[in-house]
């Protein structure tokens, strides 16, 4: 099986990447920048080409290169993720140190940066040059939801990759072929998600996400006064923050005790050696990054399923013929349907954009969800 099978509705983009691995048509450059909305599968792209690079034939997806660039343990592929709020100019000069390595069993040596609209400028301008003067053998992929989120003097040297949002029938086949999901919750899950490949099969294998989707867009739709959008601001920003916080505990935990280990606190003698109590103060503020991005994340996803709701509205006010995605929630949402105009529901849609790009910044969530709650409330 190919590296590029599960790249659903990405015929195109498999195309161009299928025939640069082989240099059949396409000539191979040493910088890629891949595009596409949430859930497109931009970086699960970036990976497949790299693993194909790698790979002796191209990406066959069974011998053992195309298996350790998988699960990231290929010495000649590096993954490069950040789970918090951004990438420092420190971790880009160590990620340009080990890009400047000749490959060890490969043709090449990939770097796959999977966050490069998270970079700071100083660490883009960083990154810049790296990619102005390459190494040989090093190739860079980089991910980005558009090209309007990296300088443009690194999308002016990189070859562009746009994805598209898969069908949602496209989403369902996968999740029923690859991952074994019964067909009438894999349809389900395919349209509550949107296209969301990671997000379609979050949904299909935890029943309590898909209740608290099901909460958090009957909150906004049953939104009536100040009182009642100030307490639902505080109730989406608490699952968020329960979310953030469930997922960060065991890892938490264990990279703690790893790092104490590794130092050496606790054992016997001198106690802990120099240093030791900066290495753990480092790590747990990268913790608290990570939680507050993670937090950050779940907030956004809720609003993008609130957003779902008024595009329902309008769908239906609008007599199209176009599926509903909250289809459980058809008798509320025809009644508002009912009772106002499409005009005022895309000022709804446009308000909870907007708030979704605050979010990107240093701002209170609470405070911006609660703005967003008292504008929107019918």
């Amino acid at each position: 099986m190919s590296v590029f099978t599960d790249l659903v509705g990405q015929s195109e983009a498999v195309d161009i990447l299928k025939s640069a691995v082989i240099g059949d048509g396409v000539a191979m450059t040493q910088s890629w920048l891949f595009t596409g909305p949430p859930g497109s599968g931009r970086s699960n792209a970036a990976l497949a080409f790299a693993t194909a690079l790698v790979c002796y034939e191209g990406g066959c997806g069974e011998c053992s290169s195309c298996k350790t660039a998988r699960y990231g343990s290929h010495p000649d592929v590096e993954l490069i993720r950040t789970e918090g709020l951004s990438i420092k100019i420190d971790e880009v000069r160590e990620i340009i140190m080990r890009a400047s390595w000749e490959p060890t069993l490969s043709a090449y040596r990939v770097i796959v940066m999977e966050d490069a609209d998270r970079l700071t400028e100083s660490a883009a301008n960083a990154l810049l040059k790296a990619i102005e003067e390459p190494g040989m053998r090093t190739v860079w992929l980089l991910c980005a939801p558009t090209l309007a989120d990296v300088l443009p003097t690194i999308r002016s040297r990189c070859r562009h990759i746009s994805l598209q949002t898969p069908s949602n029938s496209a989403v369902a086949q996968l999740l029923i072929s690859r991952d074994g999901i019964a067909p009438d919750l894999a349809r389900q899950v395919a349209r509550l998600s949107q296209g969301h490949i990671g997000r379609a099969k979050w949904l299909a294998t935890n029943p309590e996400a898909v209740t608290r989707r099901l909460e958090a867009v009957r909150l906004a739709l049953g939104l009536r006064d100040v009182g009642g959008a100030m307490a639902g601001a505080a109730t989406l920003v608490e699952w968020a923050t329960e979310q953030a916080q469930a997922q960060a505990l065991g890892r938490d935990e264990r990279e703690e005790a790893d790092l104490s280990a590794a130092l050496g606190v606790g054992g016997t003698g001198r106690g802990a050696p120099s240093g030791s109590a900066k290495a753990l103060k480092e790590l747990e503020k990268e913790q608290k990054s990570r939680t507050t991005r993670a937090t950050r994340d779940c907030l956004d996803m809720a609003l993008l399923d609130i957003a779902t709701a008024y595009r329902d509205i309008i769908t239906l006010q609008l007599n199209s013929e176009s599926e509903l995605i909250n289809e459980d929630l058809r008798n509320e949402i025809s009644a508002l349907a009912q009772s106002s105009k499409p005009e005022s529901m895309v000022k709804r849609w446009e308000a909870v954009m907007a708030t979704r790009r605050t979010l990107n910044f240093n701002v209170a969530p609470l405070l911006a969800i609660e703005a967003l709650l008292l504008n929107v409330k019918f």
